[in-house]
């Protein structure tokens, strides 16, 4: 009797089984050159040039922008156009990186010359010690001879997850070196979600005439008008310089009786809640999500410098 066939999710259990087992084995057989590795690409002049062909292309495309996105400049070269010209593109200031599971693809053949003719250091990555690839690198990046993960092992799988694996954990070894912080991520990031992420406050605060500014003896009339033309719904109690307090549509509810016979500095609350200009955007988020505020005064010390409003988060992709 035949057996049954495995479901799809049967079939993915044992795809994701056999690449995540290939995952730890590559953790535990690290290559002994990762170090080198490592080093001499912090070192390169020049940017980092990462190819292969046909699946591991597309793993050379990702590993490459992955390195330029965490401080390490790189590009990616087709080893095909590679023969037809772009190997101008490739100086004695950079490195390569060659991605082959078997080592023997005839299209990097004039991509390992060329870094031969002009000696620039050529990492191979590979599963094959004895490849031509490997043979003819400065350094490799030897891969387990793990399965493939599809039906009948041929499909690169377990191979280019691995490669791509190997090509996160060279690039955040360099960025860890390099001291690559939030800061450089952010001016490598500033379009999308990542961006958005790490904005500051200072990049989407109000400043100057926007800011709904006024001193404790202005008269209550008076303070409305500035409420309304502001757009904000508060006002600012500025003294000498320095925020002393806010008003808000809960200070005036609070202080309807009389409301038009008293002066700012006799209805607004002192002492407001407060972010700082180098704020991360997503952090002044929270805190006005947190304490059901839909503005926050902004200030250095003591000191008012701004005014955000959630709206200003939101519309920089902040959610």
């Amino acid at each position: 009797m035949s057996q049954p066939s495995p479901t799809p999710s049967e079939i993915a259990r044992q795809v994701l089984t056999t690449e995540g087992e290939a995952l730890h084995r590559l953790a535990r057989e690290l290559p002994g050159s990762f170090d080198a590795v490592t080093a001499m690409l912090l070192e390169v002049p020049g940017r980092i040039i990462v190819s292969g062909m046909g699946k591991s292309g597309h793993v050379a495309a990702k590993m490459a922008a992955t390195f330029a996105s965490t401080g390490s400049p790189a590009q990616t070269v087709h080893p095909g156009e590679a023969s037809h010209g772009d190997l101008g593109m490739i100086t004695r200031a950079d490195a390569v990186i060659l991605i082959s599971n078997s080592g023997e693809t005839k299209e990097l053949a004039d991509m390992i010359a060329h870094c031969a003719r002009f000696s620039v250091p050529l990492v191979a990555m590979t599963r094959r010690a004895n490849s031509t690839l490997a043979q003819a690198a400065d350094h490799v990046l030897l891969m387990p001879d793990a399965p493939e993960a599809c039906a009948i092992g041929m499909a690169p799988t377990t191979s280019t997850t691995m490669a791509m694996a190997l090509g996160d954990a060279l690039a955040v070894a360099m960025m860890r070196h390099r001291g690559f912080d939030r800061e450089s991520f952010a001016a490598f990031h500033p379009g999308g979600t990542l961006g958005a992420q790490l904005l500051r406050v200072a990049a989407v605060m109000h400043t100057g005439d926007e800011l709904p500014v006024v001193a404790a003896d202005t008269p209550m009339p008076d303070v409305l008008l500035i409420m309304s033309q502001k757009g904000f719904g508060v006002a600012l109690l500025v003294e000498e310089g320095r925020l002393a307090g806010i008003i808000t549509d809960g200070d005036l509810r609070r202080n309807m009786a009389g409301l038009m016979d008293r002066t700012a500095g006799e209805v607004a609350t002192r002492a407001p809640l407060t972010t700082a200009p180098d704020t991360l955007l997503l952090e002044a988020l929270g805190v006005m999500n947190d304490s059901k505020r839909t503005v926050l005064p902004v200030t250095e010390g003591a000191a008012l410098t701004g005014l955000i409003h959630i709206h200003d988060a939101l519309r920089a992709g902040v959610a």
